[in-house]
C-alpha cells in the first residue's frame, strides 16, 4: 500500500482552507456576519455597528454573503418598502470558528502584551 507524500497531505488541508477563506476572507465579511447574527437587520444598523465600513463596501459584501447563502435579503411589503438582512442557518456553522478566532485573538493580544512587558 502506497503512503501519501507529505506535500499531498498538505494540499489536502490547504485546498479546503483556501476555499473557506475565499468566502470569509477580507476586512469586512466576518464583522458583517457577526453584526447580522447578533440581530442587526437594517442596512443602517449594520453600517453603524461596524466602524470604518462604507455604504458601498457594505452593499457589495452583503451581496457576496447572500450569494454564498450566509445572509438573506428580505424585502418587506410595507410602506415605505423595508429591506432587512437575516443570518441564514448555514451561517451558524461559522459560530464555533468565530468564537475560536475570538479566543485566539484575545490570547494572542495577551501574549504580545506580555512579551512587551518582559522587555521593559
Amino acid at each position: 500500500m502506497a503512503t501519501k507524500k507529505p506535500h499531498c497531505e498538505c494540499l489536502d488541508t490547504i485546498k479546503p482552507v483556501r476555499d473557506a477563506l475565499d468566502v470569509i476572507n477580507g476586512k469586512w465579511k466576518l464583522p458583517i456576519i457577526i453584526s447580522v447574527s447578533v440581530g442587526n437587520e437594517r442596512f443602517t444598523d449594520i453600517l453603524e455597528s461596524i466602524p470604518g465600513i462604507t455604504p458601498k463596501v457594505l452593499s457589495k459584501e452583503l451581496k457576496e454573503l447572500e450569494q454564498h447563502k450566509l445572509v438573506k435579503r428580505i424585502i418587506l411589503n410595507e410602506y415605505p418598502i423595508k429591506i432587512i438582512y437575516k443570518s441564514e442557518p448555514y451561517a451558524d456553522t461559522l459560530t464555533p470558528i468565530i468564537y475560536s478566532l475570538k479566543d485566539w485573538g484575545l490570547n494572542h493580544r495577551q501574549k504580545i502584551l506580555n512579551s512587551w512587558n518582559e522587555k521593559d
